[in-house]
C-alpha cells in the first residue's frame, strides 16, 4: 500500500470518481484496490466493516490517512517493486478505524494488475487475533492430573475414559469402571439418582451443574464424603450429543463445616428451653446424640446440680474434694463431686453409662483431674483403645463399658460461664466407625459454651427465684387476724405461677377498739423487685396503722412515703425497687357500730354482698394512684350488717382476656353471691372461675364476713366530771368482770380503769366516758374532749405522782391512743385469761 502524494486536510473535497466503486474480495477480508499513485479507487462491505468507512468516504483519497503511523517510503517502494514484478507482499500493519480505535491487521497486497489503463493493486487483510495452541500430550497430561475427577460417558452411560483423580476419590481403579455402568460398579453411592440426571442431559442437551451427594469411598468405607458433581454433553460435529462428561469435586471438608455450623445455629433453639438446671444438662445431652455423638454425658458440680449447695467455683478457685470453693494453694489433685446431671445415647437405656442421672460421679478423663474443669482446655482421644490402661487403674468400671460397647472416640469439654465452673461434657462414639477428629473439638466447644450459659442462667434463676420467694412469703401475712369482727379468706396467685412473686398485696390488721382494718394493694410489674416494693409499702401500712390514723389521712401519709422513696433514688441509677406505679384501698370495719370506713387510691372499689344475696359495688371517691402528690383522698361509710360480705381485689382479677374491667366487675359480683359455700372455698372457686389463662397479671383476693359484737359483750358508762366518781367507776367495773366471768382480771381492770379516768377527769374536758369491750382481749376505752395526748413518764423516787401510765404499760397487753372527732379516746388491751379464750 503507498502513500505517495499529499494528505488530504479533513473536510476537503478529494478528487475521486463522480461514483465510489465497490469490488468483491477475498471472503471474509476487508479488500479494496489502490492505484499506483497511493489513491484509493476501490473499496468493498467487508473494507466498511473492518474499518467503519463508506465507499464514498474512501474512493478518490490517499491510502495513507488509514494508517495508523507513517509508513518508510523505502518500504513501500520495495513493496511496490516486489508487486509490479508479480510476487505480491504480506505482513503485518497498525490501521485507524473511523471511530479513530487502532487495531492490528495482517494484509496482503497483490501483484499489480492494470484497470482502465491504471496501474493498481489489491490490498486485503483481517484484524489480527492472538492465537495459540495447545499439543496433544499437554491436553492429555492436564486431564490426567487436574484436581477434579473427570470421567466420559457413552450414551449408554457406560464408562468410556476417566482421569486419575477420579480413581483416587472413589477408590476404583480405571479397568473396573470402563465399559461398566455406574451403579454396577458404585451399588452404594446414590447412582440411580446420578444415572436419572445424565439421561436428562442425553436427552435435553442442557448441562447440570453442582449436584451434590454423600457417599463412600472404597479406600475408606467408614466414613462418610460429600461429593459435587456437573454434568455436560458432548456434541459432534453434526450437532448430536454423543456422550456425556461429568466432572466430580470432594467437598468433604465444605460439607463438614457446614454440618457442623448449622449444628451450633441450631443448638440455641434446642438447649434452653426451660430455667431448670437439670433440664438443660439433658437437653445438651440429648441434641448431641445422634448428630454428633452416639453417647452423651452431662456432669455438673454438686453446688451446680443442687442449688441449696455452697455456690460453684469461679474461676481462679481449685475444686476441692466436698464440692465447696476454696483458695488455689498451688494446685490440687483432687477430683471434684459432680453429679450426673445429663444422659443420653444412641442405645436404648443408655448402657454405658456406668451411673445414673442423679449419682454422684468421677468422669473426668484420666490422667486429667480437677485442674482441667478450672483451667483445661477440650480433650480429644481418638482412640479410646490407647488409653484403655488408665481407665482400667482409675476407673475400672468405665473401661469394662469401653470395651463391652466398642467406645473408641471420645471429646471431653469442661463447662464454664461467666468466670464460673460448672462440670464437664463428655461426647463419645461407638457406633457412628468415624473417630473425632481436632475439627470436632470446635463445634463441641461451642454446643457446651452454649448450654453452660444456659445451665448458669438457670442456676442464677433458681437461687434469686428462691430468695424472692422467700422474700414474699416473709412479706405476705401469715395469718389474718379478723378476731370476732370478722371470717376472713384470702387468695394470691403471682401472673407467673412458676415464680411464684408478684407485687400485689393484702393485709388484716387489728385496731384500737375491736376494729379490724383491711387493705389492698397492687405495685406495678412482676418479680423481686415489684415484691420488695410492696414489702416496704405494706411495712408502711402497719405502721401508719397502728396510729390509728382515718382511712384518708393513713393513704395521704403513704403517698408522702411514697414521694420521698422516689426522690431519694439515686439520679441516673435504679435502684431496683421502684415505688411509683402503686394503688391502695383501705377500709376500717366496726364491729360495734357495724361501719365499714373506706377510701382507695386509684383501686377498684370493693364489692357487698349482703346477707339477703344482693350485689352492690360501692361508689367510693376514685382518688389518685400512691405517688402522684398533692391530690387529696376522700371517705365513704357504709353500713355492713351481720353477716355481709366484702371482696376487695386487685385488678388482675376482673381484667381478663377482654381487658373489659366492668365486665369482669359484674363476673365478679356474680361468682361471690353464691350460697352456701364456707368463705376459704367460696374464695378460691372465684379465683377459679374468673381468673384467664393465660394470667396477664398478679391476683389478689380478699374475702371478709362481718359479725357484730353484740350488747353482752359491748358496756358503757358516763362519767360525772368528779373525782369521786371513780371510786363507783372502779366498783362497777368489778361487778361487770364478775358477770363476765373474768374475775382474774378484775384486780388490774379496776387500777387501769382508775387510772385513765383519774388522768381525764384531772387533765382533759368532759364528757367523760368509759368503754369495756369483750373480745378476743379485754378493751378498756376511756374517752374525752380533749384532743392533748397523755405523755408516759419515768418518775423519780421522789416525785409524788407520774406513774399512773406507766403502770398501765405494764399491766395491759397494748394501749395508745385514738383521735376522734369529738377528741381522743386512750384505750388498752388485756390478754384473757387461758380457760376463757
Amino acid at each position: 500500500m503507498a502513500s505517495a502524494g499529499p494528505q488530504p486536510t479533513p473536510g476537503a473535497e478529494p478528487s475521486q470518481p463522480s461514483a465510489p466503486q465497490h469490488f468483491s474480495g477475498p471472503a471474509n477480508d476487508a479488500t479494496a484496490v489502490v492505484a499506483s499513485t497511493g489513491t484509493v479507487i476501490g473499496w468493498t462491505h467487508s473494507a466498511q466493516d473492518l474499518l467503519g468507512y463508506r465507499a464514498a468516504e474512501v474512493v478518490g483519497r490517499p491510502a495513507g490517512f488509514l494508517l495508523a503511523r507513517p509508513e518508510d517510503p523505502v518500504r513501500v517502494a520495495r513493496i511496490a517493486e516486489r508487486c509490479r514484478a508479480g510476487v505480491g507482499w504480506s505482513g503485518a500493519t497498525d490501521v485507524r478505524r473511523r471511530d479513530g480505535r487502532r487495531i492490528e491487521v495482517d494484509l496482503r497486497v497483490s501483484a499489480s494488475f492494470h484497470l482502465d489503463g491504471r496501474e493498481c493493486f489489491l490490498v486485503s487483510g483481517r484484524e489480527r487475533r492472538p492465537e495459540w495452541t495447545v499439543g496433544q500430550s499437554v491436553l492429555d497430561a492436564f486431564l490426567a492430573s487436574s484436581p477434579i475427577g473427570m470421567a466420559v460417558m457413552s450414551p449408554q452411560l457406560r464408562y468410556v475414559w476417566m482421569n486419575e483423580t477420579l480413581e483416587r476419590i472413589a477408590g476404583v481403579p480405571h479397568e473396573q469402571r470402563v465399559g461398566r455402568r455406574m451403579g454396577e460398579v458404585l451399588p452404594g453411592l446414590e447412582a440411580d439418582a446420578i444415572e436419572t440426571l445424565m439421561r436428562r442431559v442425553l436427552d435435553t442437551g442442557v448441562p447440570v451443574i453442582d449436584y451434590e451427594y454423600r457417599g463412600w469411598s472404597w479406600a475408606d468405607p467408614h466414613r462418610e464424603r460429600a461429593y459435587s458433581t456437573s454434568f455436560f454433553p458432548l456434541t459432534g460435529g453434526d450437532g448430536f450429543v454423543t456422550g456425556i462428561c461429568y466432572m466430580v469435586l470432594d467437598v468433604t471438608d465444605r460439607w463438614k463445616a457446614q454440618q457442623r455450623l448449622a449444628l451450633v445455629n441450631d443448638a440455641g433453639a434446642s438447649i434452653g428451653s426451660t430455667l431448670d438446671v437439670l433440664r438443660t444438662a439433658q437437653e445438651l445431652a440429648d441434641f448431641a446424640v445422634p448428630r454428633f455423638a452416639d453417647f452423651v454425658v452431662v456432669d455438673l458440680l454438686e453446688s451446680v446440680a443442687s442449688p441449696e449447695e455452697p455456690g460453684p467455683w469461679p474461676l481462679g478457685m481449685a475444686p476441692s474434694g466436698t464440692g465447696a470453693a476454696r483458695p488455689d494453694a498451688g494446685g490440687t489433685s483432687s477430683r471434684p463431686r459432680m453429679r450426673r446431671a445429663g444422659l443420653s445415647s444412641v442405645r436404648e437405656g443408655c448402657p454405658e453409662s456406668v451411673h445414673r442421672v442423679g449419682d454422684l460421679v468421677d468422669s473426668v478423663p484420666p490422667p486429667h483431674d480437677g485442674r482441667l474443669l478450672r483451667d483445661g482446655e477440650p480433650v480429644l482421644i481418638p482412640a479410646l483403645e490407647a488409653v484403655r490402661q488408665l481407665w482400667a487403674v482409675e476407673q475400672p468400671a468405665t473401661e469394662a463399658t469401653i470395651r463391652e460397647f466398642g467406645l473408641h472416640s471420645l471429646i471431653a469439654v469442661p463447662m464454664r460461664a461467666r468466670d464460673t465452673v460448672l462440670g464437664l461434657t463428655t461426647f463419645v462414639r461407638s457406633v457412628n466407625q468415624n473417630p473425632f477428629e481436632p475439627d470436632d473439638v470446635l463445634p463441641a466447644r461451642e454446643l457446651v459454651a452454649r448450654a453452660a450459659v444456659c445451665v448458669d442462667n438457670a442456676r442464677r434463676y433458681t437461687r434469686e427465684h428462691a430468695a424472692a420467694l422467700t422474700l414474699q412469703r416473709s412479706l405476705l401475712p401469715q395469718m389474718l387476724p379478723g378476731g370476732m369482727a370478722l371470717d376472713v379468706a384470702s387468695s394470691y396467685l403471682p401472673a407467673d405461677a412458676k415464680d411464684g412473686v408478684g407485687g400485689d398485696w393484702f393485709d388484716v390488721i387489728p385496731l384500737s377498739g375491736a376494729r379490724v382494718a383491711l387493705v389492698v394493694g397492687d405495685v406495678v410489674g412482676h418479680g423481686i423487685s415489684a415484691a420488695a416494693t410492696m414489702g416496704r409499702l405494706r411495712t408502711a401500712v402497719h405502721t401508719l396503722a397502728d396510729m390509728d390514723l382515718p382511712p384518708d389521712e393513713l393513704l395521704a401519709h403513704l403517698d408522702d412515703l411514697v414521694l420521698r422513696l422516689s426522690d431519694e433514688e439515686p439520679e441516673g441509677e435504679a435502684s431496683g425497687t421502684p415505688v411509683l406505679g402503686a394503688t391502695c384501698l383501705y377500709a376500717v370495719y366496726d364491729p360495734v357500730t357495724q361501719l365499714c370506713t373506706m377510701a382507695r387510691a386509684g383501686h377498684p372499689p370493693p364489692v357487698v354482698v349482703s346477707p339477703d344475696g344482693r350485689v352492690n359495688f360501692p361508689e367510693l371517691p376514685a382518688g389518685p394512684p400512691l405517688g402522684l402528690g398533692g391530690l387529696p383522698f376522700e371517705t365513704a361509710e357504709i353500713q355492713l350488717p351481720e353477716g355481709s360480705l366484702i371482696a376487695l381485689y386487685t385488678n388482675g382479677l376482673i381484667e381478663g382476656k377482654d381487658r373489659d374491667a366492668e365486665l369482669g366487675m359484674s363476673r365478679l359480683g356474680g361468682a361471690l353471691a353464691q350460697h352456701g359455700l364456707p368463705l376459704d372455698t367460696l374464695c378460691a372457686t372465684v379465683v377459679e372461675q374468673l381468673l384467664p389463662v393465660p394470667q396477664p397479671d398478679d391476683v389478689a383476693l380478699l374475702l371478709a364476713r362481718t359479725h357484730e359484737l353484740s350488747a353482752d359483750h359491748v358496756v358503757s358508762w358516763d362519767v360525772p366530771a368528779d373525782p369521786a366518781a371513780v371510786s363507783g367507776v372502779r366498783a362497777r367495773t368489778a361487778r361487770l368482770l364478775r358477770t363476765w366471768g373474768l374475775e382474774e382480771l378484775q384486780i388490774t381492770t379496776e387500777l387501769i380503769v382508775s387510772e385513765l379516768v383519774t388522768n381525764a377527769l384531772r387533765h382533759a374536758t368532759g364528757p367523760i366516758r368509759l368503754r369495756l369491750l369483750r373480745q378476743s382481749v379485754l378493751i378498756c376505752e376511756v374517752s374525752d374532749a380533749s384532743s392533748t395526748s397523755p405523755r408516759l413518764r419515768h418518775a423519780r423516787t421522789t416525785d409524788e405522782g407520774g406513774r399512773g401510765l406507766f403502770l398501765v404499760a405494764q399491766l395491759t397487753r397494748r394501749w395508745g391512743t385514738r383521735y376522734t372527732p369529738e377528741g381522743k379516746i386512750i384505750w388498752t388491751e388485756q390478754d384473757l385469761p387461758a380457760t376463757d379464750t
